[in-house]
């Protein structure tokens, strides 16, 4: 398949009268890792059991480069998936537990040491399941949705259990997957971190789409413009100083002042033309956190 884009389309889903997803719409692209983002409740989970057929929508569709996946002749080697951390019988090991999966999907078993080696479990191979840790064991869940070397990769907190270690391998692994052409989809609830992964984002509550673009766009965007913080003995010289320049000022804290609509460098040129010293002048920008709550935050609490 050249076509790995993922399509949901005005889809919708109730359960005993609770709508769980609200016509919903979002596209994800090749070549790129896009975050599933939402507070607990908003659908994502639902979302993505629909996209891999193991749920029925009520309506619309959500479809795998222009299919269902149940109508995709070999779905193995077009999606890997991991809704949860991995499962396995607890007297299997790691090495066997994917060979059997191999068998499953007819694939050969060497395809279970390559798994290994790119998740890093060589190491734990022959360890029985029941001695993996949590982390452990997310990578395990990533070793059997790569055995078909599939084009598309879905993946729903993928993060949980593990280590800083573990989580930047993980940035790395999914990037580079993506730079590969891949379709990359992850649900998490780590804002920080996906601000380092995605590059797009799908940020959903109560079932609906709150918004979608690339990260930077959105932060720009939603976020608003970056703050520039400057602490000075003498605040009300610079901050009428620089209301002079037309910047918006804001009081924040003892001597610290809040700047928008102004670069830190010309915050630091017009401290020096009023003769006002300043100990520390710093940038920041809005983060993926900011931005977040403040598309869900009415929503979460409606629901």
């Amino acid at each position: 398949m050249d076509d790995v884009r993922i399509v949901v389309s005005g889809l919708r889903k109730q359960y005993r009268g609770v709508t769980a997803v609200d016509d919903l719409s979002f596209t994800v692209e090749p070549g790129r890792v896009t975050g599933f983002l939402g507070p607990n409740g908003a659908g994502k989970t639902t979302t993505l059991r629909m996209l891999l057929g193991l749920v029925a929508p009520n309506a619309g569709t959500a479809t795998i480069g222009g299919r269902r996946y149940t109508d995709l002749a070999d779905p193995t080697r077009v999606v890997g998936a991991v809704l949860e951390a991995s499962s396995a019988h607890k007297g299997r090991t790691g090495r066997n537990h994917l060979r059997a999966c191999c068998i499953t999907a007819r694939l050969p078993r060497t395809r279970a040491e390559e798994v290994l080696d790119l998740v890093g479990l060589l190491p734990a191979a022959d360890r029985t399941f029941k001695g993996y840790s949590l982390g452990m064991r997310q990578r395990l869940g990533i070793a059997t949705a790569m055995l078909g070397d599939p084009r598309v990769l879905i993946l729903d907190e993928p993060a949980n259990g593990l280590d800083p270690e573990g989580i930047r391998w993980m940035r790395e692994l999914l990037q580079g997957l993506a730079a590969q052409g891949r379709t990359v989809l992850v649900s998490s609830h780590l804002l920080s971190e996906m601000q380092a992964l995605a590059d797009d984002v799908v940020i959903v509550a109560a079932g609906k789409l709150m918004r979608q673009g690339p990260v930077a766009s959105l932060l720009t965007s939603v976020g608003g413009d970056a703050s520039v913080y400057a602490r000075t003995p003498e605040p009300d010289k610079l901050g009428a100083a620089l209301r002079q320049l037309g910047a918006t000022v804001t009081t924040e804290g003892p001597n610290r002042l809040r700047v928008t609509g102004m670069a830190a460098e010309s915050v630091g040129d017009a401290a020096l033309a009023a003769g006002v010293a300043l100990h520390h002048l710093t940038t920041e920008q809005p983060d993926l956190e900011d931005v977040f709550l403040d598309l869900t935050q009415a929503k979460a609490a409606i629901r």
